[in-house]
């Protein structure tokens, strides 16, 4: 194993070096199609209409009748890949049939080396809508849609198919939010926390369970979530044209976007078909019907592989499957914000011509391969917004997307001038062979290398991997251009294996303040973390050296880890450093939360005062509520969003108003203009989920800056919904407020 590690090192760095790298140039792109065909096309044909850049090309892994409607895909450490596949997923326009348990996850397996699936196994079946995946070892920890309970299933006997299943967390409450809005990801980070979106929680695996740590507000986020090779994550938010959010700091700390984060123009997408079935309607399409703006971003992946062109390494990979595309996102580092630029001028890194191309995830593969998930599927929205009356339903109809179901595609994106890497046997290796892999040039072994190490838990390696993490490349070192030192990365991810396996004391955390690698002083702050909250003196005179830190990104984690600390002392360094960097948005706003504490949560203790405790429950409940699914449009207690995709709802006369329209108005939906404003597509019917949830998100919102007005009690929903129960579309505004007869 570590011969072939640092082989396979060398081979890549000598590759990036000599390959010819057209990784800058856009497609050469076919003549514009205003009206494309939306005939069905196969693996072959497809591939034909996908156009990627000079050098790279798309080479076919698995495909229908191997696997249906594939939506998610992970790799165990032998390199076996585990496919999600949605296959009750809008199996005709009414979504007729989608809770049905008929869904299932593959396992493919490449026997003979060249890149394609050849043995398929269904590991699980009989699932409903499967939609988070997380290898540990031979086991594999997976969420269906509606529920919280997480089993982990393994194959005792070798036959490929599931055959051991056990409960590692268990929470019996059912998530009634419409498929597109519940959680996704179920990443196991650097630091040892495995990350999900939408819900304020993050799970730490424990004695064979995941143990859950209650955040205090949601990360955000919908259908998709990536980390970078220092434990940065990524969100997005379809719902609310948000292709990228909160990426800026841990969610740990809470939401923090700040102005410039992506740089004008991003949002906007560059297809090169006309695009009919937009959810937004015209107001989301350019004079040549082409999408004009980020509408259904989602599957997103930072390229941590080393089998493409060096520059692409780092990079933010979106997918949009309205406008069958792959957006190639420039994350660049200014002082410590992070900032995303489009790598190309008004032009994609993948585009396609076939109608069909609904690229949904992404991922960087044990092999240094980026790879697509594509659920070639005609329909790409949810029932909700494809009910009688929505623009979708005769767009979908008129050119009959709903008749193509059943199909899929995974896909690798290759580079002419490398051949991709080898097949991992992590699962064998040696617990000493693990401990190597951490220098692997390819993200994906570091992170499995790490993980598997933590699972194990082997004391007898502890010494080599604080070898790693604390050798520091000297002056004579990096003259020796023959002497392999660590790389940055590797010594990071050997001293979070550290951590994930209890073998840090503080003064050898204290040793790493002083470290040459940035990354490795932030991280060194936040190991500290616990020693604050014990009000640890100490460890806070020992940081303070750190505020004048030449890396803006240590300053910000100190920034942030610091509203731990208990001493009076840690306030006044907040305020120094904020004070020294007076022009830096994102410091000044970290530093407001660390002084301040949750503004928002104060705002809100404070108003409920007033109330009863069982309203008390219910709009705390709310508060939960509304972070996950309404926030992704109406913005963060209701104050909005840049795209403007909903109307503001602080301030909002209708929701300090009386309550009966209120809860008619979130059980139906809305359509049409709201004040003369158009927005990109109508308010879904929420009557799906039960009276305590609509009386909770409604006694929140009514409860935020802006409102002020009495809570809202289940009883007042069940008896509006009853009164409305034989209506089947939703209100326009006009209609609803049309006063009563006498």
């Amino acid at each position: 194993m570590k011969k072939n590690v640092w082989l396979s090192g060398v081979l890549a760095t000598f590759l990036l070096a000599c390959g010819n790298d057209h990784s800058e140039l856009p497609p050469v792109l076919p003549a514009f199609q205003q009206q494309p065909s939306p005939a069905y096309l196969s693996p072959e044909e497809s591939m034909k209409t996908i156009h990627v850049p000079p050098g790279y090309h798309l080479q076919l892994v698995a495909s229908e009748p191997q696997i249906q409607e594939p939506v998610a895909m992970v790799w165990d450490g032998n390199g076996n890949m585990y496919v999600a596949e949605m296959r009750s997923y809008m199996m005709d326009i009414n979504g007729t049939g989608e809770h049905f348990p008929i869904c299932r996850i593959s396992r493919l397996t490449d026997t003979d080396g060249d890149g394609k699936m050849d043995k398929v196994t269904v590991f699980i079946d009989s699932l409903v809508l499967p939609r988070m995946m997380l290898c540990l070892d031979d086991r594999l920890i997976v969420n269906e849609t509606y529920v919280y309970n997480m089993y982990s299933y393994r194959d005792t006997n070798g036959d490929g198919i599931a055959d051991e299943k056990k409960l590692v967390y268990h929470n019996d409450t059912a998530d009634n939010a419409n498929l597109e809005h519940q959680k996704s990801g179920l990443i196991w980070n650097l630091d040892n926390w495995i990350y999900v979106t939408a819900n304020p929680v993050r799970y730490r695996w424990t004695n064979d369970q995941l143990v859950a740590d209650t955040m205090d507000n949601s990360p955000g986020g919908q259908w998709g979530l990536a980390n970078d090779n220092e434990g940065r994550l990524y969100y997005s938010a379809a719902g609310g044209e948000v292709p990228a959010l909160n990426f800026q700091q841990n969610p740990v700390y809470g939401q923090l976007n700040i102005k410039g984060q992506m740089v004008d123009s991003f949002e906007q997408v560059w297809p090169i078909i006309g695009t009919p079935d937009v959810q937004g309607g015209q107001h989301r399409l350019r004079p040549d019907s082409t999408l004009n703006h980020f509408t259904a971003c989602c599957g997103q992946t930072v390229y941590r592989g080393d089998r493409l062109p060096a520059s692409m390494l780092g990079d933010l990979f979106i997918c949009e499957p309205v406008g069958r595309l792959i957006r190639r996102a420039k994350v660049t580092n200014q002082q410590g914000e992070r900032v995303l630029s489009n790598v190309y001028n008004k032009a994609e890194f993948l585009v396609s011509t076939d109608m069909n191309f609904r690229p949904v995830n992404t991922a960087t593969g044990p092999d240094g391969c980026l790879y697509i998930a594509d659920m070639y599927h005609g329909i790409i929205q949810e029932s909700n917004w494809t009910k009688e009356g929505s623009y979708l339903r005769p767009q979908i109809l008129r050119k009959e997307l709903d008749k193509n179901i059943g199909r899929g595609r995974i896909y690798r994106l290759v580079h002419d001038d490398y051949k991709p890497g080898p097949t991992p046997q992590l699962l064998n290796a040696t617990s000493a062979q693990l401990v190597e892999t951490l220098s692997h040039p390819n993200g994906w072994w570091r992170e499995n290398a790490q993980k598997l190490l933590i699972l194990r838990n082997d004391p007898s390696v502890i010494p080599a991997l604080k070898q790693l993490a604390f050798t520091q490349e000297g002056f004579w070192d990096k003259l020796q251009f023959w002497k392999k030192s660590p790389s940055p990365y590797a010594r990071l991810q050997a001293l979070w294996t550290l951590e994930g396996m209890k073998a840090l004391d503080k003064e050898e955390v204290k040793k790493a303040y002083t470290d040459k690698d940035p990354a490795i002083r932030a991280s060194a702050i936040r190991l500290s973390e616990p020693w604050f909250k014990q009000d640890d003196a100490g460890t806070l005179a020992g940081l303070e050296p750190l505020k004048n830190d030449s890396s803006a990104d240590v300053r910000q984690q100190w920034v942030l880890s610091l509203r731990y600390s208990k001493q009076a002392r840690a306030k006044d360094l907040i305020k120094e450093i904020t004070a020294r960097y007076p022009k830096n948005e994102l410091l000044e706003k970290m530093a407001k939360k660390s002084l301040e504490g949750d503004v928002e949560l104060k705002y809100l203790n404070a108003r409920l005062v007033k109330f009863n405790d069982e309203d008390k429950h219910l709009i705390r409940t709310g508060a939960v509520n509304f972070s996950q699914l309404c926030a992704t449009c109406h913005g963060p207690q209701g104050t909005g969003l840049p795209t403007q995709v909903a109307p503001l709802l602080a301030g909002s006369s209708r929701v300090n108003g009386p309550s009966d329209k209120l809860i008619a108005l979130l059980l139906k939906g809305l359509s049409g203009p709201v004040d003369g404003k158009t927005y990109p597509d109508v308010m879904p019917a929420m009557q799906a989920n039960n009276d305590e949830y609509i009386a909770s998100v409604l006694s929140y919102i009514r409860n935020v800056p802006g409102n002020q007005a009495g809570a809202i009690r289940p009883p007042e929903v069940k008896r509006i919904r009853d009164s409305i129960a034989a209506r089947d579309h939703a209100w326009t505004l006009q209609e609803l407020e049309k006063p009563a007869k006498k």
